[in-house]
């Protein structure tokens, strides 16, 4: 059970050691949202198979993993009754170029991004994988599990028509791009029970001319509806180069409340809105409304690690969201992570970054880790 409804949604931390596994920074900024009022934290991008990771900062869940320091993670994450899930995730073709040879669902060759599809056989060892990595994540102290199926990675891609031209039984329909995602759903909850915490995250639309549209997630949120899950997140956009970011004509409010409203209609199992939520009054009208159960903050939250507390008292009070002056691109996605790493070493009261600082130290960062990564898993991704 919940305390609140307010979810530290899931980021892309970067703060893992390069070798998969929590440094004290990142186990002291899960504790800081916890301690911060928080009901639950979601931690992004935790990958099961290290040949396909979104970045070398990500945590990897296998037998190589330091389970103590992972048991550390859980055990500070959930003080103050706070909860703590994995989002288990795999890049595919948004796979670290450096340190991954990218596979998607089909082969592709457009500006700045190159991959192999995956065979039939590698797309069948899919549901295996994330329950191992369930399981482990379950034996650890996770108290949940988050199946990243959004943003553009893997799962997201076999759904999106744009990226997924498979003629087998895994492309074509909605039906048919979305069979992985339900044959994993059935084999992690095999093995994490049927009492442990299930939830997915799902785009609301790819926002990419020939992907995902609204009404095929709409037909996505009815077969989720007939699993066994404990909560559907509702996200969307993509991090495919050329696309536009979810805040690119977006009106202010949150993005997707209106896809959430529809998708509550049509499916018993709770729904989370992430995505464009600053303010106080934004996160208690989109519960009140019936627009979901609950709300997910990422960047204000990277703002104010104890924006729970403040938005559950009477004073209130919404987090100061920066103006950048001479945006680079992914500039401003660095600065939200190097503050993460401010907050993870408690010196966020001191962090003053401009935007081409912060992209440099965040990319000389990912640098250094991909020699650490290569030593540690090449061996193993045979």
């Amino acid at each position: 059970m919940l305390k609140n409804r307010l979810a530290k949604s899931s980021m892309s931390d970067s703060l893992a050691d390069g070798q998969g596994n929590p440094t004290a920074a990142q186990i002291r900024l899960y504790e800081r949202w916890a301690e911060g009022g928080v009901a639950l934290s979601f931690i992004g991008e935790v990958q099961g198979d290290p040949r396909f990771p979104e970045k070398p900062g990500n945590l990897v869940l296998g037998e190589y993993s330091d389970r103590d320091s992972l048991r550390q993670l859980t055990r500070r994450a959930s003080t103050n009754d706070a909860h703590l899930w994995a989002q288990i995730g795999h890049a595919g073709a948004l796979a670290h170029a450096p340190i991954s040879e990218p596979k998607g669902p089909s082969p592709l060759d457009i500006d700045g991004l190159r991959c192999e599809g995956l065979t039939l056989e590698e797309i069948r060892d899919l549901p295996g994988m994330y329950a191992r990595t369930a399981l482990l994540a379950k034996e650890v102290g996770f108290s949940g599990i988050h199946i990243h199926a959004g943003h553009g990675f893997l799962l997201s891609q076999f759904l999106s028509p744009l990226f997924n031209h498979r003629t087998d039984g895994y492309g074509g329909s909605i039906e048919a791009r979305s069979r992985i995602v339900t044959e994993i759903i059935s084999e992690v909850r095999g093995v994490v029970g049927p009492e442990f915490p299930l939830g997915i995250r799902i785009n609301s639309t790819d926002q990419l001319q020939g992907g995902l549209t609204e009404a095929d997630a709409l037909e996505v949120v009815r077969m989720l509806d007939q699993t066994s899950l404990d909560l559907i997140d509702i996200s969307g956009g993509t991090y495919f180069p050329g696309a536009k970011a979810s805040s690119e004509g977006a009106s202010s409010g949150p993005y997707f409340v209106d896809f959430a409203r529809r998708a509550r209609e049509v499916t018993r199992i709770p729904v989370m809105l992430t995505g464009g939520i600053k303010k106080r009054g934004e996160a208690i009208d989109a519960v009140a409304t019936g627009a979901a159960d609950m709300v997910g903050l990422a960047r204000a939250m990277a703002l104010d690690p104890g924006l729970a507390d403040a938005w559950l008292s009477e004073a209130g009070g919404d987090p100061g969201f920066p103006s950048f002056e001479g945006t680079v691109p992914g500039g401003v996605t660095a600065w939200y992570t190097m503050r993460l790493t401010a907050i993870g070493e408690d010196r966020e009261n001191r962090f003053d970054m401009d935007l081409a600082s912060a992209l440099r130290e965040y990319e000389a960062r990912d640098a250094r880790r991909c020699p650490l990564w290569q030593n540690r898993f090449e061996p193993r991704a045979g």
